[in-house]
């Protein structure tokens, strides 16, 4: 079972010759129980700071927070994170010790850690040290605080984010105490940083227990996003949907492949519903333009979690077009290519296949018919290669100033001729482009 990267094999070994305690601790231990393979290796050690650069004299080190007992020993350009074994002070921050005190004992240092599944260690002589029943709550599935979740919560508001996190990417229960913390304690995340909100975010709503944690843990949600608030018990008035808005969004997080892109156009695709929201006269509710008043929630959603560029620009775009039609019609087909882009294209027919299904009252059967027809037929249509851009057409600029074209005629010109492929009224051939603008053109 404990096959250690060569690198953490040799930091504990390299410590452990010289007459220190060492463990790997923390998630690797975690994960190794579970029998998956981890993604970081941190080892805990009862050596000092500077007993540690002694040991690791010879070798790439990183001091990254000596104050705090931490350096990184670079083993073949991998890193592996050392810390002293401490316990910690006041967080008067909710977020950071405002001291460490550095102590003997790895059970002391296991007291600090947030999860009992996350305080455990481990080393060849010893095995697996395990002082507050981590590997009891694995068995059973449970995320439970080490201590009182209340302090653990007071000295670190992240763990509540951090503690649903873990509910959904390993389908766990979290333990009744822990459960009423985080719901008493859920306004301490307003002091955390955005950007360490949005990547335990993005961890939450890739897991598999995603929509069992936002259905749970809604009040939390909202007190992140207060803009999502009014989608919890929105009755749409429509034959169209079984659920309210925020059911629905769960429903489509849920059915729509794990990608953090995907996952967050989901639960922001319909937040504009309400702010659109009519009747008709036959009592029937519509939102009509919700997707702009969607895009609008949603930047501002995007920006309080200080999103990078690429993935806010790639959300709004699928929030906005989350309506738009998507067939296997051909011409259907190289519009949508010319719109969004292949990549763009495919996170949509996922977008719209997640979002039908979220309703309710749509056969699943036809919907993955459609969605599978969809796609062959997307297929089909790349392995022509077809023109779908002004960059891929057969003829450029110069071609049509060639014929006399100046100004706005140029660009004019070239667009129209791009229709004309667009719609298969032209092949992309340049004769017959070339002919055809200067026919268009009068020359």
């Amino acid at each position: 079972m404990w096959k250690l990267p060569a690198g953490a094999e040799f930091v504990l070994r390299r410590l452990h010759d010289a007459g220190y305690q060492a463990y790997v601790v923390g998630g690797c231990v975690r994960d190794t129980l579970l029998g998956k393979a981890p993604k970081d290796w941190d080892v805990c050690t009862n050596a000092l700071p500077h007993e540690m650069q002694r040991v690791f004299a010879d070798c790439h080190v990183i001091e990254t927070g000596l104050q705090h007992g931490t350096l990184t020993v670079m083993y073949h350009h991998e890193p592996f994170e050392v810390t002293t074994f401490r316990v910690d002070g006041e967080y008067t921050d909710h977020r950071h010790p405002d001291e460490v005190i550095f102590v003997a004992d790895v059970r002391d240092d296991l007291s600090r850690r947030d999860f009992t599944v996350n305080a455990m260690a481990w080393n060849p002589e010893v095995g697996v040290v395990d002082a507050f029943g981590g590997q009891e709550d694995l068995a059973a599935g449970v995320i439970r605080c080490v201590g009182e979740p209340e302090k653990r919560f007071g000295e670190d508001a992240l763990r509540i984010m951090r503690a649903l996190r873990f509910a959904s990417t390993y389908g766990f229960a979290i333990d009744p105490a822990t459960d009423a913390a985080i719901h008493a304690l859920k306004h301490t995340l307003r002091d955390v940083a955005a950007e360490r909100i949005r990547v335990e975010l993005a961890k939450l709503l890739c897991g598999d227990g995603a929509g069992d944690i936002l259905r749970a843990y809604r009040d939390v949600i909202f007190t992140l996003f207060p803009a999502l608030a009014a989608m919890e018990g929105f009755d749409q008035r429509t034959r169209h949907h079984l659920w309210d808005v925020w059911e629905h969004t769960v429903r489509a997080v849920e059915m729509v492949p794990a990608s953090e892109t995907l996952r967050l156009a989901m639960l922001l695709h319909d937040c504009g519903k309400i702010a659109a929201f009519s009747v008709d006269d036959q009592g029937e509710g519509h939102a009509y333009g919700h997707e702009e008043q969607s895009v609008r929630i949603a930047e501002k959603v995007l920006a309080e979690l200080r999103m990078d560029n690429a993935t806010r620009d790639r959300v709004l775009l699928l929030i906005g077009c989350h309506g738009w039609p998507v067939t296997p019609e051909r011409r259907l087909l190289k519009r949508r290519l010319n719109q969004l882009g292949e990549e763009a294209l495919r996170q949509l027919i996922e977008v719209k296949r997640a979002d039908a299904l979220a309703t309710g009252t749509k056969d699943p059967a036809a919907v993955e018919s459609h969605r599978s027809a969809t796609l062959s037929a997307l297929d089909a249509l790349l392995s022509e290669k077809p023109c779908v851009t002004l960059r891929e057409m057969a003829v450029n600029g110069r071609d049509v100033m060639a014929l006399g074209a100046k100004g706005r005629a140029v660009g004019e010109t070239l667009q129209w001729l791009l229709e004309q492929v667009l719609d298969d009224a032209l092949p992309n051939e340049r004769d017959v482009l070339l002919e055809t603008a200067r026919a268009h053109l009068g020359a």
